[in-house]
């Protein structure tokens, strides 16, 4: 496991306590060498082979016009065009055509070398952490001056990518350039203006304006995404989640339903009954009596897997593994449950600190296994019989390995 206290060179020597602490969702940080000999977590034709597949989730942007591919004049809108894969390879640009950028999402569910890199990065709650996406651009290429709604670190692993920087727009400031199928700034004022080599990493605040162009031959950067729900997002999750569990008490037949058997005749229909108002409000408390409904609920959403993620079933585990969490797999814990993949369930004592372990690490030794009550046993055989784990002999040795990451 990462310390939080001791520095480190991915952020400057800073440790992660201190860049939590000073920059971490307040100003940007750019770190030359932070990984150095980095290399792209797969070769080009890797990349285009995988944009090609089904259930993989690319896009191809180009732009047509505009200044963005001279590094020394700011970018203009021109003309952009988005596709969305799958792509065949005849389907992409040439790869000499300047101004064109293939962006594949969640690189780390598809390629191992990717899911391993997001190790460095486990000082951040697992629960914000939405993916790695990689960029492939031809000189030139970017996707314009825009913001995003998450905190981000910018690794580059190939090639040189230029960065211009603004803070976020003061409010009744900010706009999109109307007509694009991108979400341009239309205002754009950079104060930073870096240009990238490999091994360089750069960090984003939420709503801080970038725009990223390749200098040069071919360029890769890693895009490491923390998630920022809004609050109407997570209370429309939520509700929707807790709406669902109070369905099935409906079908059931165990839920209280409406009754005005002292409603009187009205000679005015259209208003609204206050009984039926003290209803809906009862009905909406029933939903969260239960203290613990909001938190279950929480967890079961935030370890939900992303939409095009699929499991292939495995088999039983060897009476004696060490186990390590599929790729794909979301898991998370608070003080009374264990989340995985959008299921919740409630653990104590040495189960719980066990899988605890299992959530942080992403592997369980051997030894530890053999230590779970017959109950989480269960679990986890159920778990690697789903494919959201796997038996492995050497987790011991792949968890190390990410530890000195």
């Amino acid at each position: 496991m990462i310390s939080v206290h001791l520095p480190s060179p991915l952020l400057g020597g800073l440790s992660p306590r201190a860049f939590m602490r000073r920059f971490w969702q307040r100003r940007p940080l750019l770190v030359r060498q932070a990984w150095p000999g980095v290399r792209p977590p797969l070769p080009r034709a890797g990349l285009l082979a995988l944009a090609a597949a089904e259930g993989v989730e690319s896009r191809l942007v180009q732009r047509e016009g505009g200044s963005g591919g001279d590094p020394d004049t700011p970018g203009t809108p021109g003309t952009w065009r988005v596709r969305h894969g799958p792509f065949a390879r005849r389907a992409l640009p040439p790869l000499d055509r300047p101004g064109w950028t293939l962006l594949v999402q969640g690189l780390d569910l598809h390629v191992r070398a990717a899911h391993e890199m997001l190790a460095p990065f486990r000082f951040v709650p697992a629960a914000r952490l939405d993916d790695l996406m990689i960029s492939w651009a031809s000189p030139g290429g970017g996707v314009g001056p825009h913001a995003d709604a998450y905190d981000v670190f910018l690794l580059q692993v190939q090639g040189r990518r230029r960065w211009r920087v603004a803070p976020p727009a003061a409010p009744g400031e900010s706009g999109l350039v109307e007509g694009l199928p991108l979400k341009i700034l239309r205002r754009f004022e950079p104060v930073h203006d870096w240009v990238l080599e490999p091994g360089d990493l750069l960090y984003l605040p939420p709503r801080w304006g970038h725009d990223g162009v390749a200098v040069g031959g071919d360029c890769m950067t890693c895009s490491v995404g923390f998630r920022t729900p809004s609050a109407p997002e997570l209370a429309r999750e939520l509700l929707q989640r807790l709406a669902d569990e109070a369905g099935d008490e409906a079908q059931e037949g165990t839920a209280a339903i409406y009754a005005d058997a002292t409603q009187p005749a009205t000679a005015t229909p259209g208003l609204v009954p206050a009984a039926l108002q003290r209803f809906a409000a009862r009905a909406v408390a029933q939903v969260l009596r239960d203290p613990a409904a909001l938190p279950r609920t929480l967890g079961e959403t935030l370890s939900e897997p992303k939409p095009r993620v699929w499991f292939e079933a495995g088999g039983a585990l060897p009476r004696v593994a060490a186990v390590r969490l599929d790729a794909r797999t979301r898991m998370l814990y608070d003080e009374r449950h264990v989340f995985i993949n959008g299921e919740s369930y409630r653990a104590g004592g040495r189960d719980a600190r066990l899988l605890r372990r299992l959530a942080d690490g992403r592997t369980l030794a051997a030894a530890d296994v053999s230590q779970l009550g017959a109950d989480a046993l269960g679990c986890l055989q159920q778990w690697a019989e789903a494919g959201w784990l796997h038996a492995e002999a050497d987790a011991v040795v792949v968890e190390a390995k990410e530890a000195r990451r």
